[in-house]
């Protein structure tokens, strides 16, 4: 357990020691600061602000379209160099002969991009605490820790395709694309289950990444889209570690 903490603070280190990761932060602050500050504004021009609630207008709605699209464009930039750079850099063979196990390499790398998934749920929550103080209406905590824990488990499965991605190259941009075209597709297979005459809609429905956040960020707490992420978690997590005891062996 010492070693996969032991190489989660190197990775997170190295994520925040480079601009990379501060750069991408600000961005993403930037972009759903500023949905939700036109959020903000539209709910203030509304002619029956108790019709919508402030959760339901200015958060939640900050966690859906452009800004979520954006964080599925990201967390492939992130996770790209974790295996890629290792292999190019031929410092992997280092990686395989250390006193350490696949799985805790694995592990620790994961966990180290769960460090910047908290930074950014963290600026997340506290621009949403700025509500507190200057609303008259009672903020829905109960839905909003959903939509975060959703929002959480989420960009973990994003990073977790991300790993096993990058552990199949050795060229970390290439990684990149081929790990948004994963995610990419696994988001868009909800498209099917909207219409009747596609086969098995349920289907399609369930293997859609998005369903499932949809769910949570409405507050509908269901266990089964809590295990489909830790599900799809685990799959490629255990799928990453498989393919590097195929290339130490």
């Amino acid at each position: 357990m010492s070693n996969i903490f032991r190489i989660a603070a190197g990775e997170t280190r190295r994520y925040f020691v480079s601009p990379l990761a501060w750069v991408v932060l600000a961005g993403l602050q930037l972009i759903f600061g500023g949905v939700y500050w036109l959020s903000l504004m539209g709910y203030r021009t509304t002619e029956n602000p108790d019709d919508f609630g402030v959760t339901d207008a200015i958060v939640s709605g900050t966690l859906v379209g452009f800004p979520l699209f954006m964080m599925l464009l990201v967390m492939p930039i992130m996770t790209m160099r974790a295996f890629a750079e290792e292999r190019k850099n031929g410092t992997i063979t280092l990686l395989f002969s250390s006193p350490v196990s696949l799985t805790e390499i694995v592990l620790g790398k994961f966990l180290g991009v769960t460090s910047f998934i908290l930074a950014l749920l963290g600026l997340l929550a506290l621009m949403t605490a700025a509500l507190l103080p200057f609303t008259n209406y009672a903020l829905d905590l109960g839905r909003i820790a959903a939509g975060f824990l959703g929002l959480f488990l989420m960009l973990s499965a994003f990073s977790a395709a991300g790993l096993f991605v990058s552990s199949l190259t050795r060229e970390p941009v290439v990684a990149a694309v081929l790990s948004l075209v994963l995610l990419l597709g696994l988001w868009l297979v909800q498209i099917p289950a909207s219409y009747d005459e596609a086969p098995l809609p349920e289907l399609w429905a369930y293997l859609s990444l998005m369903t499932h956040f949809d769910s949570l960020r409405r507050g509908v707490f269901n266990s089964a889209d809590i295990v489909y992420y830790l599900l799809f978690t685990g799959l490629f997590l255990w799928l990453t570690v498989q393919r590097l005891d195929m290339e130490r062996n």
